[in-house]
């Protein structure tokens, strides 16, 4: 499947589900695109676009003593049949001056790549899980929709050999609830 073809069946998929989604405590959907595997905290193997698709939930009573993160769960997708990933943990926002806002989120990810290889196309994770954090820079283009630039960084800490790490960084669009 093509990633347009892809990315639209996702997107057609969770505005369908959107009413259900802000009833049963979703705060917000985001999607977008990735570039795979950049060479920012790790260097960069492998190859292909991923498409990205995160559901974030209303902070619960109990995280306030956190600062209210949201918990999400995602997946981000290589197109090109390397390394994917399912993830879940917090997010924190903060919003800015002029329609501004960051966020920062930790957590972990279970992934499809290769533990330990010798292929040099194909990154060796050491770990099945992983820990994964991310930080992104968004616009609130209305009060329900925004966009963001995400980075995302994934590696088991060193609790593992090897630990080759992976970067992805993209475009998302988001809506609010």
């Amino acid at each position: 499947m093509k990633v347009s073809a892809l990315f639209l069946t996702l997107v057609i998929t969770l505005f369908a589900l959107t009413p259900a989604m802000a009833e049963g405590g979703v705060s917000e959907i985001r999607g977008g695109l990735y570039a795979h595997d950049v060479d920012l905290w790790s260097f960069d193997r492998e190859d292909g676009p991923d498409v990205n698709v995160e559901v974030l939930f209303n902070s619960p009573s109990f995280l306030e003593a956190l600062w209210a993160p949201r918990p999400h769960l995602g997946a981000t997708i290589n197109t090109d049949g390397d390394t994917s990933h399912l993830y879940g943990g917090l997010t924190w926002e903060y919003d800015l001056p002029e329609n501004f806002f960051v966020d920062g989120n930790l957590g972990a990810s279970v992934h499809n790549g290769k533990l330990d290889t010798n292929d040099d196309d194909r990154k060796s994770l050491g770990s099945r899980i992983l820990f994964r954090l991310g930080a992104a820079l968004g616009y609130n283009i209305t009060e329900h929709v925004n966009v963001s630039l995400q980075y995302e960084h994934m590696s088991n800490a060193y609790l593992a050999e090897p630990n080759e790490g992976m970067d992805n960084i993209g475009l998302r669009l988001g809506y609010r609830f």
